[in-house]
């Protein structure tokens, strides 16, 4: 920088000293911006016309010019009575080239860049670019890159403008090939070595990436070696010095830790001091340490943090308790005293949520154990937070407390919930051969318009079904909790079509439902339910269905013959002599001369049911969606009660298990178990409330609907003529007449036996949760490899039925995969990829499943 006078007439450059003359400015001039504009000058410039200057208010400006960074020469003159400034601005950033990396996205780069002024556009400063590369290096260094260089390069360019090339050389990453301890006796390398998160290479490296040295990692890892020695006893434990090194060619670490293990000391006395406000007899028995056990740091500071709990529950949510060790040298031994300071008491000024843009501030608040106004409590804040979670509208809920300024007993309570789906809406219009026009509609949503209320309507019509549904809960209908609900429906389906025995069912009814918490986690419900229930029983359907012939398309006539041996003749004979009984109505009865077992047979084809469900719930869960820490089970028995057409009952018990394993991996055990039967004026369980097995929910890999008993088909089936004995056999073979030849042909009926379900149903299931790969946000989706075992059994199987037994573990489904679900706006989605490893012969297996949303 030089200071000058400047005289454009004579081109003279006069002394320094002329300009420390003292002057009044009569205008300022500035030479030499190109980009800059000259107001950002003079707003920076601290001198104005008319004022009168010295040596040290130049000074003063050239440094407020220089602060601006805009340029990298300054020059200040007088001429005459006019200021002169003369710059030279800083180039711009033109370009900027990123070449070489890998590990690190080129986007982060160029953030972090432009997060610190370097971006194109910006004014280049030389400092910055090389702090940044040096920032850069530093972080593959981090990564365990030892090898890494970043090197830069400016080319300069017309107009007063730069490109920038940030060359980087990412080196390959070093891995730990030894961790050494020294001094260790009472425990083997081996068991020491367990507690590192750093670990020499192994087979998994590659994917854990445990073998990657980090200063971070060691240090965490020396904190957990000595809890590990203080857990057991060694008061004098301590780590002498840690010494990493690298081989010549930087692709290699060792690490060797030098420890002193000391004696191991024993509890000699506990004792309390301060003042515990609660009665002293609740606090011993919080006590962990006890006198004559080894001494461990984890079961002190574990009694501190129950300790100050307990305090919190009380309201004095400031507590500080502190476990304070006095060891003895002499006889190895340490008195533990945990020292108590209450603080005051505190209370809860103001609840607050945060994030719930959807839901209500009410449907939150009436779930919250801790009441404003009221003292605090450390139990009721977290009940209350688990609530939230249970509901099953939020992600994530999180809650932090802090202090009302100016006070010393008052706090605030901050809930933050994330918002997720908490329905499925679905709606299909198509056309398909064989199925014709498809036409539906369905919402389920269990967070009504942010109130909290469950509200479904389903409309759903194709070949196989029409379905109309409306359902309502609300699950505070008194302010306690008490839950009531309501729906309504109607039905038309026909199974033939969804892989189930060939019968039709047209249903109508309503129910009324209540539910009463018993407990904060759990609930005892009531439901009074109506239905009328048609059964169509198709010309198809199977006998444990109906025995009686029915006209079916394409079969003319049936005889009935005196035994097996002469049904040829007698059929032949019969349809010669035209005396073949006409099949457009169903066959009588009466000219079979026995009786027909068949439900419809037996109880008609029409029913009115009235029934009465009582049922227990239990959840300790810590989310209502994709759990992944607690219990649950429900219990539920419906009967249908005399005065109804039907008699039965159903119970149905489930239950789920959540325990983790490890940080990231999982457990979760599952069941479903149900018994049906008749009872009453209907001794037999009605079909059409038998259990079905396989697919979701069920046991994956298997079909859905598939496992368990078949049914028997029926005969006659698409002949011209069947025969029928005189004891009431309805033989299995029917013939077809040659009209070329004139002779009776046999016609076995090929149709399968299809599922029909039964009374008895076993269900279980272990998954390991594990997170999924390169997915940052897990809160909505779960992933799992699991084991699936089940069947579908029957206490009363038909003599000609397949695939049907009693209750016999042997005979259980079982499967292994991988499956996926996936919270969306639309419902959750669900895969699988399963292979079954014990199947029954007649189940049908399905290696890759998927499904939207929920069934109505």
């Amino acid at each position: 920088m030089k200071d000058f006078l400047k005289a454009a007439s004579l081109g003279l450059a006069l002394p320094i000293s002329a300009v420390a003359q003292s002057f009044v400015v009569n205008d300022i001039r500035v030479e030499g911006l190109q980009r800059v504009s000259a107001g950002t000058v003079f707003a920076a410039l601290p001198v104005r016309v008319g004022d009168q200057i010295e040596s040290l208010e130049i000074q003063s400006a050239t440094r407020a010019l220089f602060r601006t960074g805009y340029f990298q020469d300054i020059q200040i003159g007088r001429e005459n009575g006019v200021l002169v400034i003369t710059v030279r601005e800083r180039p711009a950033i033109s370009k900027i080239e990123i070449t070489g990396n890998k590990a690190i996205k080129t986007e982060d780069l160029l953030q972090g860049m432009q997060e610190n002024g370097l971006a194109e556009g910006q004014i280049f400063k030389r400092a910055t670019l090389e702090g940044l590369a040096q920032e850069l290096q530093r972080q593959y260094v981090a990564q365990g890159r030892y090898g890494a260089s970043v090197t830069t390069e400016v080319n300069e360019l017309p107009r007063n403008q730069v490109e920038l090339k940030v060359v980087v050389d990412e080196g390959s990453v070093a891995a730990i090939k030894h961790i050494n301890i020294v001094g260790n006796r009472a425990f083997s390398d081996d068991e020491l070595a367990e507690i590192f998160e750093l670990q020499t290479t192994g087979w998994l490296s590659w994917l854990r990436s445990d073998d990657k040295y980090s200063r971070e990692k060691l240090t965490g890892d020396l904190e957990r070696l000595e809890s590990y020695y203080l857990d057991r006893g060694y008061l004098e434990f301590r780590i002498d010095s840690t010494q990493v090194s690298l081989s010549p060619d930087k692709r290699s670490v060792f690490i060797t830790v030098n420890v002193t293990e000391g004696d191991v000391y024993t509890v000699s006395e506990v004792d309390l001091a301060g003042d515990p406000v609660v009665p002293e007899e609740e606090i011993e028995r919080l006590l962990l340490v006890r006198e004559g056990q080894t001494f461990s740091q984890v079961l002190m500071t574990t009694t501190s943090d129950y300790i100050t709990k307990r305090l919190g529950n009380e309201g004095y949510t400031f507590a500080e308790v502190n476990g304070m060790p006095e060891p003895n040298e002499e006889d190895k031994t340490v008195k533990v005293t945990f020292f108590i300071d209450p603080g005051k008491r505190a209370y809860v000024r103001r609840i607050n949520f945060r994030g719930n843009t959807r839901t209500s501030d009410e449907v939150l608040r009436r779930e919250m154990r801790q009441m404003e106004a009221a003292s605090a409590s450390s139990a009721r804040i977290e009940q209350s937070k688990v609530r939230l979670e249970r509901l099953g509208y939020f992600k994530e809920v999180q809650v932090e407390t802090s202090e009302v300024p100016g006070t010393s007993d008052q706090i605030d309570v901050e809930y933050t919930v994330e918002e997720q789906p908490s329905g499925t809406i679905g709606g299909t219009v198509g056309y398909a051969q064989g199925s014709g026009l498809v036409l539906g509609a369905n919402v389920q949503e269990n967070n009504w318009l942010g109130t909290g209320k469950s509200v479904g309507v389903a409309v759903n019509t194709s070949r196989y079904q029409t379905v109309a549904n409306f359902s309502y809960t609300d699950p505070y209908f008194t302010p306690d909790g008490v839950s009531r609900g309501f729906n309504v429906f109607y039905q038309e389906r026909d199974y033939s079509e969804i892989n189930l025995a060939s019968y039709n069912t047209t249903t109508y009814g309503a129910g009324l439902s209540f539910g009463y918490p018993i407990s904060e986690i759990s609930r005892v419900g009531l439901n009074f339910g109506f239905s009328h229930l048609e059964l169509g029983n198709s010309n198809n359907s199977v006998k444990e269905i109906s025995e009686t012939p029915r006209p079916i398309e394409g079969v003319d006539s049936v005889v009935v013959a005196s035994d097996l041996t002469t049904i040829n003749e007698e059929l032949a004979a019969a349809i010669e002599a035209g005396e073949a009984l006409d099949l457009s109505e169903p066959l009588d009865p009466e000219l079979l001369n026995t009786d027909l077992n068949g439900f419809v047979d037996v109880y008609g084809d029409t029913f009115d049911s009235f029934s009465i469900t009582t049922s227990y719930a239990r959840s300790t869960l810590n989310r209502g969606i994709l759990a992944t820490r607690g219990a649950s089970q429900r219990a539920s028995l419906e009967v249908a009660v005399p005065g109804g057409d039907l008699e039965y009952s159903k119970f149905i018990y489930t239950a789920q298990y959540f325990r983790p394993l490890t940080k990231n991996l999982t457990l979760r055990l599952r069941t479903r178990l149900g018994y049906a039967d008749g009872f009453g004026d209907t001794p037999e369980l009605p079909f059409f409330e038998n259990f079905y097995g396989g697919g979701f929910g069920s046991v994956r890999g298997f079909e859905r609907n598939t496992l368990g008993p078949r049914s028997t088909p029926p005969t006659p089936y698409n002949t011209t003529a069947c025969a029928v004995t005189a004891d009431g056999f309805v033989s299995q073979q029917c013939y077809v007449l040659n009209e070329e030849t004139g002779a009776l042909e046999t016609f076995d009926n090929p149709r399968e036996p299809q599922p029909f379900g039964g009374n008895i149903l076993v269900e279980g299931s272990a998954e390991v949760i594990f997170p999924l790969p390169f997915v940052k946000d897990q809160r909505s989706m779960q992933s799992t490899f699991f084991v699936d075992a089940g069947n579908v059994f029957d206490s009363s199987c038909g003599e000609t039925q397949l695939n049907c037994f009693d209750v016999d573990l042997d005979y259980l489904n079982v499967s292994a995969g991988i499956g996926l679900t996936w919270i969306t706006g639309f419902g959750p989605l669900q895969f699988s990829v399963a292979k079954a490893l014990q199947k029954n012969d007649e189940d049908e297996v399905e290696v890759f499943q998927f499904t939207l949303g929920n069934s109505f």
